[in-house]
């Protein structure tokens, strides 16, 4: 499957859906030269593997306390940092964030997620290398 976003739910988007057909040509298009014999090289790329969801602050009852601060929402995959604002209490108190190392949140205030009790993914930023790559004929 290919999830290209963001996207809200029951919204049909032409921007995404012109990035999901652009993903799915280079698929297509890498299979069919994958299966012609072409050789791709080794390569390294970045990637985000997912560390762990965080919940919005709540008080004792389950109750969220805290909204996404103004200066996370839409900053998906951009770092965050040891002492940056991340979320807003409803009186205006800032809510750092605080880790050792610097993450890259996504799914950022997702409406689908509020019920999973889930403001926004934690990942980290990955090297993976490929090795050369090429279809073996027997």
């Amino acid at each position: 499957g290919v999830e290209v976003g963001p996207q809200p739910q029951g919204v049909a988007r032409a921007d995404v859906l012109d990035k999901m057909r652009k993903i799915i040509k280079h698929g297509l298009d890498f299979v069919q030269l994958f299966n012609e014999g072409k050789a791709f090289p080794p390569c390294t790329i970045e990637v985000f593997k997912i560390m762990e969801k965080v919940d919005y602050p709540r008080n004792k009852n389950g109750e969220i306390i805290a909204i996404i601060h103004p200066k996370l929402q839409d900053q998906d995959w951009q770092p965050l940092k040891n002492g940056d604002p991340q979320f807003l209490t409803l009186d205006g108190e800032v809510i750092p964030y605080q880790g050792d190392s610097t993450v890259y949140p996504t799914f950022i205030n997702e409406a689908a997620y509020y019920e999973k009790k889930q403001a926004f993914v934690k990942t980290e930023k990955i090297k993976l290398t490929a090795k050369h790559l090429r279809l073996s004929v027997s």
